[in-house]
């Protein structure tokens, strides 16, 4: 008898963030169209998750494969070390036309983690470059994830995915960080708690810290927590003040999920490195950006080899990626785009409001921009993996990191609606309420 494609997998593959002993079958996707997956058996999926948050304008995207398919009839790939080639150059041009000027040098890699550990390896050779300073520490914020490379782990020491590898981390240094929701009535407590905390970390360690690294309003694995602007710009001054470099880690928040194409243009902050990826290629293929300035670049210009940044990949600035990434970026200026980053907020606003009344127990719900989260109490009978499961039985393909709840749509039209949606979502958290939680829990702390 044949086997079935989850049946193949579960043969051979190891998949990511997953206890394999207790995992429930792979959902076998077929193919996508708009925001909808489809299943081997052509059952429709709504992705409400963005496919682990890259994907921005729906599955299957006609512009964006057309422009990957004209580039691999041209060039698939040349080494980056010496050679340059068109789709990456188009690319740096279209991103420099949308970011401050103080943002105009582009370093490539291939995934968000090797963006923020390219942006720490950089902030450490600078001081050594520009001021013969040997600064080895690193300022984070508790619950910050940045990735799973192990200077990325470092800065988020503190955000319970990498405990068992926390002996080889190097020092860092972890900051409160003042999550926020509707009406919160401590948030300006919090503020100012975190602020004491960091101003304080960096008159202990004055001369020591190499840069200060955030996710600027929202940090995404840690269940998508939200702080205000405000508070990003103070931090930030502080840093600045006490000489330390800024690093904004805009992996999840950058090409319009926060609401503005990046999160920093919310907050006044123009960081000293900006760290994209995910949704770059629209979600097509992998490729990431450190993005810095001339002040961090020219202390990297000597007549010594030394002195450059020695780092690189196989597969640096891929041209069939750097296509994709055109491509997305031609959709992300359109009027289209704008319209969307007004109307999801809008919609998650309204949505959550239904659901508040549909199911009074959900707790600290929140929006910003086209991200929406709330949380379920500690009572709740259902772990994240069952919760998974159930909406996955209505269609719906939502990844809940433990008691988070949370949407992260493409900016689609169909998404623009909330009442229906709202209703779905309310039957999935009541129906089976009280039954006995089971220990299958393999989504329970996956981002």
């Amino acid at each position: 008898m044949d086997c079935t494609l989850a049946q193949r997998d579960k043969a051979l593959v190891w998949h990511p963030f997953t206890q394999e002993q207790t995992a429930a079958p792979r959902l076998p996707v077929s193919h996508g169209r708009g925001p909808w997956l489809y299943d081997t058996d052509n059952r429709a999926y709504l992705d409400l998750v963005s496919s682990w948050w890259v994907n921005l304008f729906g599955h299957g995207c006609p512009h964006i494969a057309q422009s990957i398919a004209a580039q691999a009839n041209k060039l698939e790939h040349v080494l980056f070390a010496g050679c340059t080639h068109e789709p990456a150059v188009q690319l740096c041009e279209s991103l420099n036309a949308m970011l401050p000027a103080q943002l105009g040098k582009f370093f490539f890699s291939d995934n968000g983690s090797t963006a923020v550990e390219v942006a720490l390896k950089m902030a450490h050779q600078y001081w050594k470059n520009a001021h013969g300073q040997e600064r080895k520490l690193f300022i984070g914020f508790e619950g910050g994830y940045h990735g799973d490379t192990f200077g990325a782990m470092s800065v988020g020491a503190h955000c319970g995915y990498h405990d068992q590898f926390r002996s080889l981390f190097f020092e860092s240094v972890a900051i409160p960080f003042p999550q926020t929701w509707w009406n919160d009535q401590e948030v300006q407590a919090s503020e100012q708690a975190a602020l004491a905390a960091l101003e304080a970390a960096l008159i202990r360690h004055a001369g020591q810290v190499a840069a200060m690294i955030m996710e600027p309003l929202v940090q995404g694995a840690a269940g998508m927590r939200m702080c205000r602007p405000q508070f990003v710009a103070k931090a930030c001054a502080l840093a600045r003040a006490h000489d330390t470099l800024v690093i904004f880690d805009e992996v999840m928040t950058g090409f319009g999920r926060t609401g503005t194409r990046f999160a920093f243009e919310q907050t006044g902050v123009v960081p000293d490195f900006l760290c994209v990826s995910k949704g770059i290629t629209g979600g097509f293929l992998p490729l990431a950006l450190t993005i810095t300035g001339d002040h961090i670049y020219e202390a990297f210009l000597s007549e010594q080899a030394d002195r450059a940044f020695s780092h690189g990949h196989s597969y640096t600035a891929n041209p069939l990626a750097c296509a994709a990434a055109v491509a997305a970026m031609d959709l992300l200026v359109t009027d289209e785009t704008a319209r969307a980053l007004q109307v999801l907020p809008q919609c998650h606003h309204e949505g959550l409001q239904l659901l508040q009344q549909a199911v009074p127990a959900i707790l600290r719900p929140r929006v910003t921009g086209t991200i929406a989260a709330f949380d379920l109490p500690p009572s709740y009978p259902h772990s994240a993996g069952q919760l998974h499961q159930r909406f996955l039985e209505k269609g719906l393909l939502i990844r809940p990191i433990g008691q988070t709840v949370y949407v992260l749509p493409p900016m689609s039209p169909v998404l623009r609606s909330c009442g229906q949606r709202m209703k779905r979502w309310g039957r999935c958290l009541r129906r089976g309420k009280g039954q006995a939680r089971t220990n299958e829990r393999q989504n329970e702390k996956s981002p």
